[in-house]
C-alpha cells in the first residue's frame, strides 16, 4: 500500500509550524506586520528582521517612507505583542553602495531610476536573504503583494490577486533560486482593506498606518534636492534647445528634469506644447519637441532576469505582454533575445514618455505569471 504524501503546512514545509523557521522582514508598516503577525498566531518560528537603510536620526520626523526611527519602532513593537524575536541590522553602508550611489549616477546621467527594485534585489533579496539562512531560517517571508505558486518546473512568480496593489513591477529581477526560497503570504488576499482588517484583529497597534508613498530616501519625492546633496555641482545651468538646436530657454540643473515633461519649462508663448524628448547631460542641455517624438516602439534592454520555462534564447522571439512604467498596464510585445541577458522589445502599439532607467517587466499574455524582465538602456 502506497504511503500518503507528508501533509504540507501553509509554507509548504512537509513539518509542523512549530518546526519551521521563517524570518519576517518588517518595514516598520501594515503589510509587513500583518505577515509576522499571522505567522506567529499559525505557530510558526518567526523571526522579525528590520533593516536600518539609512541615517534614522535625521528620518525620524519623516512620515510615509520605510525604514526610518519611527518605523523601526513600530516593527519592534508587533514584535513584542506578538511575543517572537526582532532584530534590527545596520545596512547603511550596503544601501549607500548598492542602491544611493548608482541612483545618484543614473539621475545624473539623464535616465529615471526605479531604485526600490534595486533594493528587492541587491539588498532584501540578496543580504537580508542570506541572513535568513545565516539564522537557520527555512524561508524568507515579506509583505510585498506578489504571489509565488508551484508550477511543473517549480516555483513560479504571479501578479497579486489585487491589481491595485500588484508589486510585480519592482520584484521582476527576483532570480528563481531567491524565489525557491521566498514566501509572500498576501499575495492572495483581495484588497488592501483585507490586510487592515487582519492587522485589527491581530490588535495591531499599526492597523491605520498610513503606506509609504515616496521612495525612502527622498524625502517628498524632491529629487533634485537629494542629487545636490549626494552630487554637489549637479545642478549646473545650462540652455534648454529644440531638436535643431536652436535656444529655446535656460534651466537650473538637467537634474530638474524628466522625459516626458511638460510643465514647468519656463518656455511659453509658442502656438504648440513640447515636451522634453532627451536629456544630455554632457552638453548640460534639456531637449524638448513635440509629442509625437516621445513615442516609442522599439526598446533595447538589457540585465534580463528571465522566469519563463526554458532558455530565454532558446527562441528568436517570444510574445508576451510588457509593462515599460509601474503605473501602466501591460502591452502586447515581441522580444528577441541578443544573449541570455539583452534583448530587443518591440512594442505593437507605440508607447510614450519611454525612460532609460526604468524596468521593461515581462508578463504571459495568458496566465497570470510574471516572465522576468530587465532594464531600458536607451530610449
Amino acid at each position: 500500500m502506497a504511503l500518503d504524501a507528508p501533509k504540507l503546512n501553509s509554507l509548504g514545509f512537509a513539518k509542523p509550524p512549530s518546526q519551521t523557521r521563517v524570518v519576517v522582514a518588517m518595514s516598520g508598516g501594515v503589510d509587513s506586520s500583518v505577515v509576522a503577525a499571522q505567522l506567529a498566531e499559525e505557530g510558526y518560528d518567526v523571526v522579525g528582521v528590520t533593516l536600518q537603510l539609512y541615517d534614522h536620526g535625521a528620518a525620524l520626523a519623516k512620515k510615509g517612507a520605510c525604514c526610518a526611527g519611527l518605523d523601526i519602532h513600530d516593527a519592534r513593537r508587533v514584535a513584542e505583542d506578538m511575543g517572537f524575536p526582532h532584530y534590527v541590522l545596520d545596512y547603511e553602508n550596503i544601501f549607500k553602495d548598492a542602491v544611493i550611489d548608482e541612483f545618484a549616477d543614473s539621475y545624473l546621467a539623464g535616465a529615471t531610476p526605479v531604485p526600490c527594485i534595486r533594493c528587492n534585489e541587491r539588498v532584501k533579496f540578496k543580504d537580508l536573504l542570506e541572513t535568513a539562512k545565516d539564522l537557520d531560517a527555512d524561508c524568507m517571508a515579506t509583505g510585498h503583494y506578489i504571489q509565488r505558486k508551484m508550477g511543473p518546473s517549480g516555483p513560479e512568480l504571479h501578479c497579486a490577486e489585487d491589481a491595485n496593489r500588484d508589486q510585480s513591477y519592482f520584484l521582476f529581477s527576483t532570480t528563481p533560486e531567491q524565489l525557491e526560497y521566498l514566501r509572500f503570504p498576501l499575495g492572495h488576499l483581495p484588497s488592501k482593506d483585507a490586510t487592515r482588517d487582519l492587522a485589527a484583529r491581530f490588535n495591531l497597534q499599526v492597523a491605520d498606518k498610513p503606506d509609504s508613498q515616496d521612495i525612502c530616501f527622498v524625502p517628498n519625492g524632491n529629487y533634485a534636492s537629494v542629487i545636490e546633496k549626494l552630487r554637489p555641482g549637479a545642478a549646473e545651468p545650462g540652455d534648454i534647445v529644440d531638436i535643431n538646436g536652436n535656444v529655446l530657454g535656460h534651466h537650473d540643473g538637467v537634474i530638474h528634469y524628466t522625459i516626458g515633461q511638460r510643465r514647468g519649462l519656463g518656455i511659453g508663448g509658442l502656438s504648440d506644447p513640447l515636451y522634453v524628448v532627451k536629456l544630455d547631460v554632457d552638453a548640460k542641455q534639456v531637449i524638448v519637441g513635440p509629442k509625437e517624438l516621445l513615442s516609442t516602439r522599439v526598446i533595447p534592454v538589457r540585465e534580463i532576469n528571465w522566469l519563463g520555462d526554458g532558455a530565454f534564447n532558446s527562441r528568436a522571439e517570444w510574445h508576451v505582454s510588457v509593462k515599460v512604467r509601474s503605473t501602466r498596464p501591460p502591452r502586447e510585445a515581441i522580444i528577441r533575445p541578443v544573449s541570455d541577458t539583452e534583448a530587443e522589445v518591440e512594442l505593437v502599439t507605440p508607447e510614450e514618455g519611454v525612460s532609460p532607467g526604468q524596468a521593461c517587466v515581462f508578463y504571459d499574455p495568458d496566465s497570470t505569471r510574471i516572465l522576468g524582465g530587465g532594464w531600458i538602456w536607451r530610449g
